[in-house]
């Protein structure tokens, strides 16, 4: 099988959340056999412009693994305004495209969001090539960025809104990361017989228990702290200052340490906040080799999922597996029936506090340490919670499963002489928050 894959980011571009995903999903479908090929853009995530090496090319053909990667032309601003993230999105639009067409025929493309546009894209080469395509549902767009204010405006909004609905109603196959997300699209007139629940996942032989005093502790002085981990994009839906706030509350326990891993576009604004306060038991470290990650989770005593208000019903952070896959436990800011608060539930690996509110979050991790047989306890929930149901293997052969269904259904209705028969549908996925 041919599989077109359409993705904003991929390797060596380090997108913190969807980038090691979808290269799992890409490596994992190219060992089972399939041809697969990749078109990205050229390397940019949080920076304002294209890595040096690849500034002046509009494409570049390569290959990483067994996989073929098709890099087109994306414009980047230095601007965070809306209509400057819209025409970069855009013009790769334009440009993946174009890749995407001269790249032949495949037998089923595959789109990974955000961005929402990158649906229209496998829209318009599936009707070029007449091939049917996958939708990715990573967040729930536009939804995501009203909430934040990153798009105003009556007719803007509501051509994000068209869009959304002309993607959902052409996609062949609508792949949610929860059922919370599923039932969104539902609600919103999508064919739930079209929508499959596939959760992310983790490596979990890449991320495991580990010594909490290691080469990593001992280098960043890490050992002999309480240490309060945030790892991931630093950016306007987590709402980090809830951190700093925290932090200011706690100023006086001398061993509790707040680390601050990754980049974004609020990383700077808040190490300015936290110098301002002068609080010395924030940290800031910038995005870590992936070679180092396993350690940089070993070396914490708890991690932190912070979301904004009214954000986490459409968003799922994949960060959550990998801190139970490192058998740590989590303190998320998350409403109550949001996907992480029925993980935390469930798997009873973590604690859940009510979203930007720095006195839960500060209580919640003194609680933590002072039962510290009780944190480690849930660390090892859930780290065999994540083990039965969101290890990389078994997610990722579900994906495969599903766009080969997609590519023989598509191949029997356009055989001639044949009558297409009717649509196999996948079992509904079982419950696993």
């Amino acid at each position: 099988m041919r599989i077109l894959v359409l993705s904003l980011y991929y390797d060596p571009d380090v997108c913190q959340s969807n980038g090691p995903i979808i290269r799992a999903i890409c490596d994992d479908l190219a060992a089972a056999g399939h041809d697969v090929t990749v078109v990205t853009s050229f390397p940019h995530y949080n920076r304002d412009e294209v890595w040096p090496e690849y500034k002046g090319r509009f494409f570049e053909r390569g290959q990483l693994g067994a996989v073929h990667v098709r890099r087109s032309y994306i414009h980047v601003s230095a601007s965070r305004s809306s209509a400057a993230r819209i025409f970069n999105y855009l013009s790769f639009n334009v440009s993946s495209t174009l890749a995407g067409i001269a790249a032949g025929r495949h037998d089923v493309i595959f789109a990974m969001s955000p961005p929402l546009t990158i649906g229209l894209t496998a829209l318009l080469i599936g009707r070029l090539r007449g091939t049917p395509f996958c939708y990715n549902l990573q967040d729930i767009w536009p939804e995501v960025a009203v909430k934040l204010g990153m798009l105003r405006g009556k007719r803007t909004i509501r051509f994000f809104e068209r869009l959304e609905q002309l993607i959902y109603r052409h996609a062949a196959r609508i792949f949610a990361i929860s059922e919370e997300f599923r039932d969104n699209l539902t609600a919103k007139g999508v064919d739930a017989s079209r929508i499959e629940v596939i959760p992310n996942f983790v490596d979990t032989r890449r991320i495991g228990p580990m010594n909490r005093d290691n080469a990593f502790s001992a280098q960043h002085a890490l050992t002999g702290k309480y240490v309060v981990l945030y790892a991931g994009n630093v950016g306007l839906s987590q709402g980090l200052e809830v951190i700093l706030d925290a932090a200011e509350s706690l100023r006086q326990e001398e061993d509790i340490v707040f680390l601050i891993v990754g980049s974004g576009g609020r990383r700077d604004s808040l190490m300015a906040d936290a110098a301002m306060r002068c609080l010395t038991n924030v940290r800031f470290m910038p995005l870590q080799a992936e070679a180092d990650v396993p350690l940089l989770y070993a070396s914490s005593d708890v991690a932190l999922i912070p979301l904004r208000s009214n954000i986490s019903e459409n968003s799922v952070p994949s960060k959550t597996y990998t801190i139970m896959a490192a058998a740590r436990p989590f303190i998320a800011g998350v409403e109550e029936g949001s996907n992480v608060s029925k993980l935390s539930r469930d798997a009873r690996c973590g604690v859940c506090v009510a979203p930007e509110d720095a006195a839960a979050l500060a209580d919640a991790v003194l609680r933590l340490r002072a039962n510290r047989p009780v944190a480690r306890r849930m660390g090892e929930r859930g780290r065999a919670y994540v083990e039965r149901h969101f290890a990389r293997e078994s997610v990722t052969g579900r994906y495969r499963e599903s766009l080969e269904r997609v590519a023989r259904r598509d191949e029997r209705q356009m055989t001639p002489g044949k009558h297409a028969e009717p649509p196999r549908l996948s079992a509904p996925a079982r419950r696993t928050q």
